[in-house]
């Protein structure tokens, strides 16, 4: 009998394991991981068939496993030799292996969850017989029980999940790629190859959605030359299968698709994006049109993805933690008037904030508020830039450094004037002084709503 190993023990790691044990009470499960104080967990209670690897060797001396199920959260970085190991697996592989005929999936350095679950709203409208699972929060394995043959999955599908995929999606969306996560891999080229795991193993009668305006994605489009049915969305362009935006219209296959003027609740040229790529799969699936717009229109979108907080003491606060690379904020940026306050920075991962800063630099904000690593770096950037060229010097802008968040609100109530906007969108990880972009989201919203 094999012998298997549950590598990382976060939420996916959980849910391996209570998988594995429904339907092998009695096998031999290991579970590695740096935390000492896993074997304590109340899961283990009455299971004496467990057993534990850990702390900080948990990923030394794994030949004697056949079966590797590895959690997102484990990084293979500093262990080339495992990257290519066949003993290696993921709950997201082994639930693509099974089910992948019922899948879209969908990826992307920025906008995934958003069009994850308005591809979800739109199916749910048509059939109940529709579940949501991956990255945006619920494991595969947790709602097992309730697929059939005929339930559509939606799956949003982070790099780290898709790293040890051998099987792909029907129908995969790769939004885009950038800068990101270079703290999990050895270089950005490893982070763009997982990405691109969600179409590598389609075949001819698979469907694959991207930016035909994203440079990167057409390149390894047309590197890879790969056989599948292809449907594209385009902010510039029309497309010959797809989308395309032309004025305030969305055009799907050379016809007027969706008026952008209509009310909705997505805001920003980002989402036009986002919205484009769900009309694609929801036409693949042969939604009506009339559902695909309600759809559209109804959608109220997620927490910390441009979340309007409210107003206080005459300042509207956004909020948009899941902003942690430039792209995203610049995106916020575009999408939003009248932002007098912007917050940025956290956990430092190394990425390129120049962009950022020449974006901030032709599109001045009043008052930029710096926080962590990331926003020391992303300041000392802006100086630099100023001592090579002093012409770029502008003095309507003011800087503020803050320690934590209570310093950030404090500042952005005092600095901000009234009727104007203060929005929090980092472009940077939330890891230095929070659990994830959503803790982080929730302790500000919470101190811009009990600010005295």
């Amino acid at each position: 009998m094999s012998k298997i190993l549950i590598l990382g023990f976060g939420r996916e790691g959980k849910s391996t394991y209570k998988h594995l044990r429904k339907s092998n009470p009695t096998r031999l499960l290991t579970i590695a991981d740096q935390n000492l104080d896993i074997a304590d967990d109340e899961i283990f209670a009455n299971d004496q068939n467990a057993a534990f690897k850990l702390g900080d060797d948990y990923m030394q001396n794994l030949d004697e496993f056949d079966v590797i199920i590895k959690s997102p959260g484990v990084s293979l970085k500093d262990f080339p030799e495992l990257l290519n190991d066949e003993r290696i697996t993921s709950q997201t592989d082994l639930f693509l292996q099974e089910f992948g005929r019922q899948m879209i999936g969908i990826t992307g350095t920025k906008g995934k969850s958003t069009t994850t679950a308005l591809v979800y709203h739109i199916l749910k409208k048509q059939s109940d017989n529709v579940i949501l699972v991956g990255n945006i929060g619920i494991p595969p394995f947790d709602l097992y029980e309730k697929i059939d043959e005929d339930t559509k999955i939606v799956a949003e599908l982070s790099s780290h999940q898709l790293q040890c995929a051998a099987a792909s999606p029907h129908i995969s969306v790769l939004l885009n790629i950038y800068q990101d996560h270079l703290d999990h891999y050895s270089s950005y080229e490893e982070y763009q190859q997982c990405k691109w795991n969600l179409t590598r193993f389609q075949n001819e009668d698979d469907y694959f959605i991207f930016d035909a305006d994203h440079e990167l994605l057409s390149e390894l489009w047309n590197y890879a030359e790969l056989t599948r049915k292809v449907y594209t969305f385009s902010a510039s362009k029309p497309q010959k299968q797809g989308c395309y935006l032309a004025g305030n219209w969305i055009y799907f296959n050379g016809e007027k698709f969706y008026d952008c003027t209509e009310p909705r609740y997505l805001k920003g040229s980002h989402n036009l994006l986002n919205i484009m790529a769900a009309i694609n799969v929801c036409k693949i699936c042969n939604v009506d049109d009339e559902t695909i717009r309600s759809g559209i229109a109804d959608f109220k979108g997620l927490p910390h993805r441009l979340e309007c907080v409210g107003t206080y003491r005459e300042i509207t606060f956004y909020n948009d933690s899941i902003s942690t690379i430039p792209e995203a904020a610049i995106a916020a940026l575009k999408s939003l008037e009248n932002v007098q306050t912007l917050i940025l920075g956290g956990f430092d991962r190394g990425i390129d904030y120049l962009p950022l800063v020449d974006f901030l630099m032709e599109n001045p904000i009043k008052n930029i508020i710096f926080i962590g690593e990331a926003g020391k770096r992303i300041s000392n950037l802006w100086v630099s830039k100023i001592l090579e060229n002093p012409q770029l010097q502008n003095d309507q802008i003011n800087f503020f450094d803050a320690k934590n968040y209570e310093e950030v609100v404090d500042l952005a109530f005092k600095v901000t004037d009234k009727n104007h906007t203060c929005l929090l969108s980092p472009a940077a990880s939330s890891y230095d002084m929070f659990k994830n972009f959503e803790h982080r989201g929730d302790y500000f919203k919470e101190k811009i709503m009990s600010y005295e």
